[in-house]
């Protein structure tokens, strides 16, 4: 493992202290990960053509509404790929003058944009199955229709799982909500089979579009799950455990002796990067050489607390005696998570 330093040296800070710059580690995995990443979304594209070719064939074939608002979640699906194909090639863009803190954040975008579409789709299929409940459904060739159906489903069984596994692996956002909606798709496509098939085993056929309201109902309670994360991510939503593991790291110095204490840590989280803030107590007559040594030790041991991330961490360096904040013009910092 190795940990470097952005430049190398400390920068005298205006409270007495020292200002640590950013320390970043990046692992052996981040290339593979892009590499991984683009496979994802390539296939994702290349599938959700297929699909919607299969599925507006299996719904001209039948007359079918609730396997047209199958195809209709399809045609969304394809334009909320090409959108999040999109947003992770601009957010694997390095840091630049206009974003020193780079571009993932398009990722959330990306999520709620396409949490917004299948919000659309979803509306969309309830007002066909009524429709099509009022105007009574003209039903054919179902067995047919039945057998593209679940053919496809299975595509997109296979397909949603990998997206999704390689977005948890790689931490890409955009590639979990793709895959979310590839398995709603999937979803979507089970129910169909399940409504249809009952038409064709009976012959009721007002069980279709009944099949296809309550398919859109389902489809918009997922639209509104992508749109919840992706607030919470445009909003840096931190995550309780990450939080209580920093806290651990650092009380773990301070009990050492390592430091003294800390204050004012904050940490955020963007796709696969980390980044870690805190003032760092020790000693007054600590050399400057020793209080590097002492605090890259604690980078060190937070970077391992993430070891699949790119991570950040900037600590401050200020002698204990200069522990209350408020004097010594911190106060204007939040200090929302170390007390």
């Amino acid at each position: 493992m190795h940990i470097g330093h952005d430049h190398p040296r400390e920068d005298v800070g205006t409270a007495g202290g020292a200002v640590r710059p950013h320390s970043a580690l990046r692992t052996p995995q981040s290339h593979a990960a892009v590499r991984a990443r683009r496979r994802a979304m390539g296939a994702s594209l290349a599938v959700a053509v297929f699909m919607l070719v299969g599925k507006f064939a299996a719904y001209v074939l039948t007359g079918s509404t609730a396997i047209l608002s199958d195809a209709l979640e399809s045609v969304i699906h394809l334009a909320a790929t090409g959108i999040a194909a999109v947003s992770l090639w601009y957010a694997a863009q390095p840091p630049d003058a206009q974003h020193p803190y780079g571009h993932g954040k398009i990722a959330y975008f990306s999520s709620g944009f396409e949490g917004a579409l299948i919000l659309l789709a979803g509306g969309g299929i309830v007002w066909a199955g009524v429709d099509a409940l009022v105007t009574g459904p003209e039903l054919e060739r179902l067995g047919l229709g039945l057998l593209i159906t679940a053919a496809l489903g299975a595509v997109n069984l296979a397909l949603g799982l990998y997206l999704v596994r390689t977005g948890r692996r790689t931490n890409a956002v955009v590639l979990v909500a793709n895959g979310q909606h590839v398995l709603t798709d999937m979803w979507t496509s089970l129910g169909v089979l399940a409504g249809v098939g009952l038409v064709w085993a009976t012959g009721v056929e007002w069980l279709d579009p009944a099949v296809a309201i309550v398919l859109g109902l389902n489809i918009t309670w997922t639209a509104f799950g992508l749109m919840r994360a992706a607030y919470r991510g445009l909003m840096e939503e931190v995550e309780p455990g990450a939080t209580a593991r920093v806290l651990g790291v650092l009380e773990e110095a301070r009990r050492d002796g390592r430091i003294e204490g800390f204050h004012h840590l904050r940490h955020r989280r963007v796709n696969d990067q980390v980044w870690i803030e805190v003032h760092l107590l020790l000693p007054d007559d600590l050399l400057l050489d020793e209080a590097h040594r002492r605090a890259t030790a604690v980078e060190v041991a937070l970077h391992r607390l993430f070891p699949r991330d790119v991570v950040q961490v900037t600590s401050h360096l200020e002698p204990a005696s200069h522990e209350h904040p408020a004097s010594h013009g911190h106060d204007e910092v939040a200090d929302s998570l170390s007390g």
